[in-house]
């Protein structure tokens, strides 16, 4: 078999067999007078932009911009509701339910658990070695590695801790796992990282997935635009799971204008801001009283260790500043969203208070 056709043979057969939902709107070429979708011809409110039709499953246009931000082809892009969504499609379509498994490197990103559970799909857990600022423990995930794990989910910079993941030691997993297994990584801060994404390396690895998102660098957290990068063939597959209209139209007029030359340049600039303010809080941070590490960061956030992380979460809420408490991962931390200056400002004073 071909790599590709390798890692079709890993997608769950009922989904290789459905045929997906054919929206009207897909099937529907030109025309003036759209009569084919039981729409209203008109929208009654005063709202713009119309919202009468339903949008484009994946529009062009934003897929062409896609393409052309993510350095892909636009084949190799599915437009979906974050990378949430991309998450959950990854579950379904490769998972079967009560049979297959994940594999994971906690402390990371929580929805890849939720998805499982969703999914009955069992979770293993190969935890990033906490002693070398949460590296990447290769060895250690291949050995974990069972014929019922369909999928390795990796996040790079990795959620909560901040750090990227050695790209040697992911290539080496997703070349060992070819045939094996879909190594998802998620590079949904990686436009804080300054190194390139990891999605130039699908066209030689199939079954690799790259997931990015425009809520973080482009600040659309609310508008919900995820991007799933994978081989054409993977794509395709996934198109078959998505639900018919991902895209809402005022969320393509965002996207689209986050995409133009003055969105790009606007994110360029938001992103060159946010990591200085991060080098700013990386600094300060490690001399007050309270804070006993700063863990290295590549993305727009910064995990840190303090004495007594309630005490701290209360005196952020005391001041009306909410943090993360990560705890729950890494006892007594606290994640810590780069804000505006004035914003990083009333951070370092209230932990100077703790």
């Amino acid at each position: 078999m071909t790599p590709v056709e390798q890692v079709l043979a890993l997608v769950r057969p009922e989904i290789l067999a459905l045929a997906p939902y054919s929206s009207a709107r897909k099937e529907s070429k030109g025309g003036r007078v759209w009569l084919d979708a039981n729409e209203n011809p008109e929208t009654p409110s005063v709202h713009k932009p119309l919202l009468n039709r339903y949008p484009d499953p994946q529009p062009p246009e934003l897929i062409a911009k896609l393409a052309a931000l993510y350095g892909i082809a636009p084949a190799q892009a599915l437009v979906t509701r974050g990378s949430d969504e991309g998450i959950d499609l990854l579950l379904r379509t490769f998972c079967r339910a009560g049979q297959d498994a994940i594999l994971i490197t906690p402390p990371t990103y929580g929805m890849y658990v939720v998805a499982a559970g969703i999914q009955n799909a069992r979770v293993v857990s190969v935890p990033l070695i906490r002693e070398k600022n949460f590296a990447l423990d290769a060895d250690a995930v291949l050995k974990s590695v069972s014929s019922e794990v369909k999928l390795v989910f990796l996040c790079s910079p990795n959620n909560p801790t901040g750090n990227l993941l050695d790209r040697a030691a992911v290539l080496r997993i997703v070349r060992s796992l070819a045939g094996k297994a879909v190594v998802a990584v998620d590079e949904a801060y990686v436009d804080f990282s300054g190194v390139p994404s990891l999605a130039a390396e699908i066209a030689a690895n199939p079954n690799l997935v790259v997931l990015r998102t425009l809520s973080k660098a482009f600040g659309l957290a609310g508008a919900r635009v995820g991007t799933t990068i994978a081989d054409p063939a993977v794509i395709a597959v996934l198109q078959k799971v998505i639900a018919p209209y991902p895209v809402p139209s005022p969320v393509l007029i965002a996207a689209l204008a986050a995409l133009s030359a003055d969105g790009l340049t606007a994110a360029q600039e938001s992103v060159r801001q946010l990591v200085a303010e991060r080098a700013r809080l990386s600094s300060e941070l490690p001399k007050l009283a309270a804070v006993k590490r700063v863990w290295p960061s590549d993305s727009n956030y910064l995990l840190i260790e303090v004495a007594d992380s309630a005490r701290a979460m209360a005196a952020g809420r005391a001041a009306g500043i909410i943090w993360r408490d990560r705890s729950k991962d890494v006892p007594n931390t606290v994640r810590i969203t780069v804000g505006t200056a004035e914003e990083n400002n009333s951070t370092l004073e209230v932990l100077s208070r703790v």
